[in-house]
């Protein structure tokens, strides 16, 4: 399993190239002006079958439309979530006025579906609290396991749950689905720095007790 990554956007948010050996592969959250993510995939060949967004903010949308016509599958999103992208106000972007919207996603997520896309694959996990919608993803190739935390787990924190749509239980509650992945097993979170399940485990003042 191959993974680049690209802060992009205002807020500096993680988009991921994750490829198989294959070059078959996905785009995480594209947030921000993608030029150097296009720009990635032609250089080493990638083929990319799906944009996946781990939740509908405007700070991780921002630049889908700078990838779409990459992905031969189109854009994935929770179908909690699926109103962000053609609405201002749940995707935040009227807050900040600079209303945003782009077309619906082709393809609706739902708890426990299972994605293929080459050699990986993606195990949704619907973990609400900071968008009713959001999700991580364990993605699996051969033995190798990470797990795409969007906005609900960081190094050392979590998720704000005090924006429209957020709830601290909630929150609270979908962390204890991370509970028991392996510990070391990789975390790339939405935002800030790569993690391991064991390090937060240890260190995170949110994680489960």
């Amino acid at each position: 399993m191959n993974i680049k990554r690209f802060p992009l956007g205002a807020l500096w948010t993680n988009c991921y190239i994750i490829w198989d050996e294959n070059k078959d592969g996905f785009i995480v959250d594209p947030g921000g002006s993608a030029d150097e993510v296009r720009d990635f995939v032609a250089l080493n060949g990638i083929k990319v079958h799906l944009i996946l967004l781990t939740h509908g903010h405007t700070d991780h949308i921002g630049g889908v439309c700078d990838v779409r016509d990459l992905a031969k599958c189109g854009v994935a999103v929770h179908v909690e979530d699926a109103d962000c992208l053609t609405n201002a106000d749940r995707n935040l972007s009227s807050i900040f006025d600079v209303p945003f919207t782009i077309k619906e996603a082709e393809k609706l997520l739902s708890d426990g579906d299972v994605l293929e896309i080459g050699t990986l694959k993606l195990k949704v996990i619907h973990t609400p609290g900071h968008t009713p919608g959001g999700i991580c993803v364990v993605v699996s190739d051969a033995d190798e396991s990470v797990l795409i935390s969007g906005d609900t787990l960081f190094a050392r924190s979590v998720g704000r749950s005090d924006l429209p749509g957020g709830d601290e239980d909630t929150l609270y509650d979908s962390l204890k689905r991370l509970v028991g992945l392996p510990k070391d097993m990789r975390v790339l979170p939405g935002h800030g720095a790569e993690t391991t399940i064991g390090t937060e485990e240890r260190f995170n003042p949110y994680w489960p007790r």
